[in-house]
């Protein structure tokens, strides 16, 4: 890895591009997960531009720095504005954080929740089961337990007066859900938020994946219900910009009703001989590089330039939702109402895993979602405005995949590898027999990932939820290998 007299520069972009064209394409309206493209001429030149004007500036501290703070203000006015807060509103001392990305804004929600309890010993959130898994992963590593809230098999939204039932003396926080990821729809935030607050608890509303599309949509007539800071009760809303601002990774926005709200997500520590330590965020040191490429992204698309993405990304979900009616033997799970479109089978003849296999042959890559309690496997479609130009292409493509999947059949697990995955405990694997399972599911270190993941999504739809967490993370870990 490191040459003992180095390597040219050309050499070493040329070995980043070898290695980059093995990914999944992050451009073209093709992918439907993990990247947002705006397909906007010249954007991803400014960012870049931005970023590397600013990677070398350090967040840690914003006295040293002084253009970071006026970014970061600048993007916090912003997503507060946009979310119902700011002066001449329900919300005026709105304040905000930028910080890493929705994870993080859904953790330091709950920081702030619990700190702002210390006589509490035992906090415990509530969530609904659709809520992101950052909250499980928040609650985790802050000691909190988590009460999750089933929601309707048919809405895929909780219901208010369970949410309400789930709030103990030790709640700290109650969320809720601008779309809900996995399935894209809204929860009743109103409701949640009036029955927190009668409860006197604090109510997050986990907007990354909406919260700067659904002003929009609005905006252009689509029935949004009340999610924001003008819904009394709520007082937190997280949003991440790297998502449907267009900007490029690593920035989100945790919001706060008032000052006092967000005082328990600092962290300071003065006992000890060095400098002082204030943060706001987890993260001490922070490149200044995504929050000036995210600066340059939304002072470069403007409002005008987000409503005519939003118009664009409405389209695309109006087109694929209307692919997958026309295909026999799909379903949409829920009628789209933001940027998702997730649909199920309902031909036990097809193999929603090999169909997501034959997309992806397509050039259409797609999220498989494992079954839950009483919801089926899904598909997940993440669509952003680049999708438009390419969306008349889908429905032959998914009409021909669904074609070939029920023409392949579905996956077949071995009698004893079904028995095992229904009736194995996660802690009776062992290295052996992860081994032995990885080898024979084509996952190792040396060959990567398998082009086909059909039996792999098998074999986890077949596991109970603990034992799926279990073999992924040591699937997970026989890839992530040092190379020597």
């Amino acid at each position: 890895m490191i040459d003992e007299d180095g390597v040219p520069a050309e050499r070493v972009l040329a070995e980043i591009r070898e290695l980059r064209a093995l990914d999944r394409p992050t451009h073209g309206g093709r992918l439907f997960a993990y990247v947002y493209d705006p397909a906007v001429p010249g954007l991803d030149e400014l960012a870049a531009a931005a970023h590397a004007g600013s990677a070398h500036v350090n967040g840690l501290d914003p006295t040293a720095f002084p253009s970071l703070l006026a970014m970061e203000n600048a993007l916090v006015g912003a997503a507060a504005r946009l979310l119902g807060g700011g002066p001449g509103t329900t919300a005026p001392e709105v304040v905000g954080s930028v910080t890493s990305g929705g994870t993080e804004s859904l953790i330091l929600a709950v920081k702030a929740a619990r700190d702002a309890r210390p006589e509490l010993t035992a906090p415990r959130i509530v969530v609904p089961a659709s809520g992101h898994a950052a909250f499980a992963k928040a609650a985790h590593l802050l000691g909190v337990t988590l009460d999750t809230v089933p929601v309707d098999p048919k809405t895929l939204r909780p219901a208010a007066a369970d949410v309400a039932a789930a709030i103990r003396p030790e709640t700290v926080l109650v969320a809720c859900s601008a779309p809900s990821y996995a399935h894209g729809v809204i929860d009743p935030v109103a409701e949640i938020a009036a029955a927190a607050a009668a409860a006197g608890v604090r109510c997050h509303v986990d907007a990354c994946f909406g919260g700067w599309t659904l002003p929009y949509l609005r905006r252009l007539g689509a029935p949004v219900p009340p999610f924001d800071f003008a819904v009394d009760g709520v007082t937190s809303i997280s949003v991440d910009l790297h998502k449907y601002a267009y900007a490029p990774k690593g920035v989100s926005v945790l919001l706060h009703r008032d000052p006092a709200l967000r005082a328990p997500q600092y962290f300071a520590y003065a006992d000890w001989p060095g400098y002082t330590m204030v943060n706001p965020v987890l993260a001490s040191t922070r490149s200044g590089g995504p929050i000036a490429a995210a600066y340059a992204t939304l002072r470069h698309l403007g409002d005008a330039g987000y409503l005519r993405l939003a118009a664009a990304t409405r389209d695309a979900v109006t087109a694929l939702a209307d692919a997958v009616r026309g295909v026999d033997g799909l379903r949409l799970m829920a009628e789209p109402e933001s940027t998702v479109v997730c649909f199920t089978a309902t031909d036990p003849e097809l193999d929603l895993f090999v169909l997501v296999d034959e997309l992806t042959a397509r050039d259409w890559h797609t999220q498989p979602q494992l079954r839950y309690a009483d919801l089926p496997p899904s598909v997940h479609l993440t669509v952003t405005a680049s999708v438009a130009p390419r969306v008349a292409e889908f429905g032959p493509d998914l009409a021909a995949a669904v074609a070939a999947a029920r023409a392949a059949g579905p996956v077949r697990l071995p009698a004893e590898l079904r028995a095992l995955a229904t009736a194995l405990t996660p802690q009776a694997l062992t290295p052996e027999l992860v081994a032995g399972l990885a080898a024979g599911l084509g996952l190792d270190g040396d060959r990567g990932v398998p082009e086909r993941m059909a039996v792999v999504n098998t074999l986890l739809d077949a596991a109970p939820p603990a034992l799926r967490e279990r073999l992924l993370v040591e699937f997970v870990s026989l890839l992530q290998r040092p190379r020597w």
